[in-house]
């Protein structure tokens, strides 16, 4: 009697554990890497051929994909509503303001999608197209690769109000804005690392080359300058990383020791603050950084899926069907 009265409330506490981590790993169990391997068997293939040859045709598209997969998990998580137009019934997120006029990448998505139409007809999710797309750029620019679960579906819907972190966020912003979407600080530092692709736009880093900060390279900020002006080209366009812009490495993270960072929210990872210590160990170790990298991109491709009866399939992501 003695033992069983223990043993009741173990029992009890265990089954308690299992029902949470069950419900826990639903979402994940819901997602699988094999998903089309019987609907859609060519479906990887079909989507790499694509994006290789719109990376081959110009190498900033990578990046491009990359921010375009992370500008719609931000948002209702990774359920593609990014990728719709503005119609009578929605308000597309292409046109909110972290948005509009940067965010490129739709026709490389679509032309994808539009091949995948052909093989498999109303099977493979705009949602799925853009995280393996995702994948494919950052390979065919140097970068690690990863195992993408599928089976995401599409959203009927967009979102307008977008809460994206912004350029001139500060640390502690960053840290709980990924923290709200399940990224921790590792994971934060990690993406951030995808700014050793891509450009920014003028009236993003203005302050900073202009304002005569400590924490800006003076070399630096001078080269800058000379594309930025202080009153007028707001959409003249600087790498993120000045050195190798087109090339998926650890550049960015030197550049940062080197108070080299073009943004805020780059700058501030290495500031004197909690995300010193994981920069400093990515300029060291690209491969600590590439690993890293891999396994944020994949937490970042599962934030909120829709899954099973949820959403829908688009037969053209840009709009429902």
């Amino acid at each position: 009697i003695h033992m069983a009265s223990h043993t009741l409330p173990c029992i009890a506490a265990l089954s308690c554990l299992l029902l949470l981590l069950s419900s826990f790993s639903q979402c994940q169990a819901q997602l699988s890497p094999t998903f089309y391997n019987n609907t859609c068997p060519n479906a990887l293939n079909i989507i790499r051929t694509s994006v290789r040859q719109a990376v081959s045709t110009e190498r900033r598209m990578a990046a491009s994909l990359v921010r375009l997969h992370f500008h719609d998990c931000f948002v209702q998580g990774c359920d593609a509503s990014i990728l719709l137009d503005e119609s009578p019934t929605i308000k597309s997120e292409k046109t909110a303001l972290p948005n509009l006029g940067s965010v490129r990448g739709y026709d490389v998505i679509e032309a994808a999608k539009s091949e995948l139409e052909k093989a498999c007809p109303g099977i493979v999710s705009c949602a799925d197209v853009l995280s393996v797309a995702t994948r494919d750029a950052t390979v065919a620019v140097g970068g690690p690769s990863w195992t993408v679960k599928l089976g995401r579906r599409d959203s009927t819907m967009a979102s307008h109000t977008i809460d994206l972190p912004s350029p001139f966020d500060n640390l502690d912003r960053l840290i709980s804005s990924f923290a709200s979407k399940g990224l921790n600080t590792r994971d934060m530092v990690a993406l951030s690392g995808a700014h050793t692709l891509g450009q920014a736009q003028c009236f993003l880093f203005r302050d900073r080359i202009y304002g005569n900060r400590t924490d800006i390279d003076a070399g630096f900020a001078n080269t800058r300058r000379r594309n930025c002006p202080k009153e007028t080209g707001n959409g003249n366009l600087a790498p993120l990383d000045l050195v190798t812009p087109n090339s998926f490495d650890n550049n960015y993270y030197k550049n940062l020791l080197q108070k080299k960072g073009l943004l805020q929210s780059d700058q501030v990872l290495f500031s004197g603050g909690a995300t010193d210590s994981i920069v400093s160990e990515y300029a060291r170790s690209p491969q600590a950084f590439q690993t890293d990298f891999a396994s944020a991109m994949i937490k970042l491709s599962e934030v909120q899926p829709l899954t099973r009866q949820n959403g829908i399939i688009r037969k053209v992501c840009g709009s429902l069907n």
